[in-house]
């Protein structure tokens, strides 16, 4: 899901990706995950490949993580960009659903649905090979994976935690994003010290739907210039 910032920012950066436990090629956890689980994955893969310090930029549950590490680990992170996110998602009742309904229907169950969670409805109709990629990489997710870190998600809350962040931070929100909206968004910068906040035309995979204004501002932040805000 990071190709299109991977593609613009290699030049410039030495980028490590992984996937998450329970998607793609990293193995299902045998059940629930925690955020702290996730967050110390991270840990392990950077002193695996001898990263002592880096920046971070996490969307969604990534960004969870990203608050994590920065409140935990701030000695391993020079800047923080934390995306689509916020210190609380959503309510059980919510994640109980969407478990119960993949338990039953599988992957396929859902996928509808997060796509319109996901992207707008003019992105939909005009990228239709970035959504059926989209589409097909939902599919493609372990089930067990997916049940457990939307346990892992439901069973967070780091509005605590957040305020211990000290890192340089940015905080990018997506104007039509129903599951971390704005409001929540502009909540999380206001309680990172001197974080910055920026939004963008986009639902909640907004490094894709609005890839270039993400790009940019992710590139600005981290080189140190001027986000501009909005």
């Amino acid at each position: 899901m990071w190709e299109p910032q991977a593609r613009a920012l290699r030049d410039e950066f030495r980028l490590l990706r992984y996937d998450t436990r329970g998607h793609g090629l990293s193995a299902v956890p045998s059940g629930p995950c925690t955020q702290e689980q996730l967050a110390a994955d991270i840990l392990e893969l950077m002193d695996a490949v001898e990263i002592r310090q880096a920046h971070f930029c996490g969307l969604s549950m990534g960004g969870q993580v990203g608050i994590w590490l920065g409140a935990n680990a701030p000695h391993r992170f020079a800047r923080m960009v934390l995306c689509d996110t916020a210190a609380h998602i959503g309510n059980p009742e919510i994640w109980n659903s969407r478990i119960a309904t993949i338990r039953v229907g599988g992957m396929p169950a859902i996928v509808s649905g997060t796509i319109e969670r996901w992207f707008t409805p003019a992105f939909i109709a005009q990228a239709p090979e970035v959504i059926a990629w989209v589409r097909q990489m939902i599919l493609d997710t372990p089930p067990q994976g997916y049940i457990a870190c939307c346990e892992a998600i439901r069973d967070t809350d780091l509005t605590e935690q957040a305020s211990r962040v000290n890192a340089p931070t940015l905080v990018i929100s997506a104007t039509h994003d129903p599951a971390t909206p704005p409001a929540q968004g502009r909540l999380l910068a206001s309680v990172i010290g001197g974080a910055r906040y920026r939004e963008l035309d986009a639902s909640h995979l907004s490094n894709i739907e609005a890839a270039p204004q993400f790009t940019t501002a992710v590139r600005e932040f981290l080189s140190g210039a001027a986000v501009p805000a909005g």
